[in-house]
């Protein structure tokens, strides 16, 4: 059973008489214990997708369907397909002042917790979690009393999605270009955590622009975006190839 499957996928941007069509026809499927990337020139419609399957306003799908574990995700709302198990971690990761980490992850596990039929857990042991888990995507634990991202360096921004994703377990990880803005030693405690998260129950969908990314966290599948819908689709010896030659020859 596929995890994800996405078919005959359209979908626009914008207000209702100003819609952009941006996705025109994609199709994807991913299975549980894959990882796909997605790569593309600008414009192609890779962060629209991510958009799209989480469920921001402002995005319509016009045509096709998007499914999660065979439940129809299009006319959900962002926190249902969150409590289905499906995570975003955003290109540019939003500041949200007066709320601190701690706050906000303990209200993002109850919450799933509550959807779940499930008791919430221990505020002790959850505390401890979660400080363990800064730890180990190299935050200073101190960066839990602040609001969420609020004063956050970019690669501190991006390390602590990471730590939201190993807390909150989620079926599918969909990291819009996580890597954008990280060096080499910000890269690799981020690909870490991810490769810590994967498994053979869960799925990953990279978007990226970049094949360094790749090094760290090996695709099953590379996906080639362009003009709204996937042109081509390989291994991980595609990204290799796009970096030598760009995206020209396949468009």
């Amino acid at each position: 059973m596929s995890l994800l499957e996405v078919t005959n996928l359209h979908a626009t941007v914008g207000a209702q008489d100003q819609q952009k069509a941006i996705l025109k026809g994609l199709n994807i499927s991913v299975n549980p214990g894959e990882v796909h990337a997605i790569m593309g020139p600008n414009g192609s419609g890779k962060s629209t997708l991510a958009n799209v399957l989480s469920g921001k306003p402002g995005y319509t799908v016009t045509d096709g369907t998007l499914t999660l574990a065979d439940t129809d995700l299009t006319e959900l709302e962002p926190h249902e397909r969150a409590q289905l198990g499906l995570f975003l971690a955003f290109q540019y990761p939003v500041e949200i002042p007066g709320v601190s980490n701690m706050e906000f992850l303990k209200a993002s596990v109850d919450s799933l917790a509550r959807a779940r039929g499930e008791e919430q857990p221990n505020t002790a042991a959850f505390i401890k979690q979660v400080r363990l888990l800064a730890t180990s995507v190299d935050l200073d634990p101190q960066f839990l009393k602040r609001g969420v991202n609020e004063g956050f360096s970019g690669g501190e921004k991006k390390r602590n999605e990471i730590m939201q994703l190993l807390l909150l377990e989620p079926k599918l990880a969909i990291l819009d270009e996580t890597d954008s803005g990280l060096d080499i030693d910000a890269l690799q405690v981020v690909a870490e955590g991810v490769n810590r998260y994967k498994n053979e129950h869960n799925g990953v969908v990279l978007i990226t622009h970049y094949q360094r990314l790749l090094d760290y966290i090996v695709p099953d599948f590379v996906h080639v975006l362009a003009d709204g819908k996937i042109i081509q689709s390989g291994d991980k010896s595609l990204a290799l190839e796009l970096e030598d030659k760009g995206y020209a020859w396949l468009t």
